[in-house]
């Protein structure tokens, strides 16, 4: 073999700032295609977005040679950029510092992307898998 090859799938969630309800309907999409943007400029394939109005779920393709913590950075202040200086300027937008990460099989890829564009029936059924919606309350 005479380059590299990597299939590397990340399923991140990270919640808005004391969990408060701030992707209202009005910007989520917004949020989304902001989020989607970033990681198409970090060489990363944005598989699915989804979430609620506390929080956000990301499942991506990503490059070897990217850190999941720069990943998570970037996405997180570019799409909290835009709101607070474009969409809503003056308005309190903020999210949580931390971050849950989890790595996904290729196998698996279709379930996760699932339940993340799902997120408001997860939710509102109380379906919602424990261990993927890990981030402080």
């Amino acid at each position: 073999m005479r380059s590299n090859f990597t299939q590397l799938y990340l399923h991140c969630v990270w919640a808005t700032w004391d969990r408060l309800p701030l992707i209202t309907p009005d910007i989520q999409k917004v949020i989304y295609a902001a989020i989607i943007r970033q990681c198409e400029q970090l060489g990363c394939t944005a598989i699915a977005v989804g979430g609620i109005e506390d929080h956000v779920h990301l499942l991506t393709g990503f490059p070897s040679t990217l850190a999941v913590a720069d990943l998570v950075k970037q996405v997180k202040g570019s799409s909290c950029h835009l709101i607070t200086h474009e969409i809503k300027p003056g308005e309190f937008f903020k999210w949580q510092g931390s971050y849950g990460a989890f790595t996904v099989s290729h196998d698996a890829i279709d379930k996760v992307a699932d339940y993340i564009r799902n997120q408001a029936i997860h939710h509102r059924q109380k379906s919602t898998i424990s261990t993927w919606e890990l981030t402080p309350k």
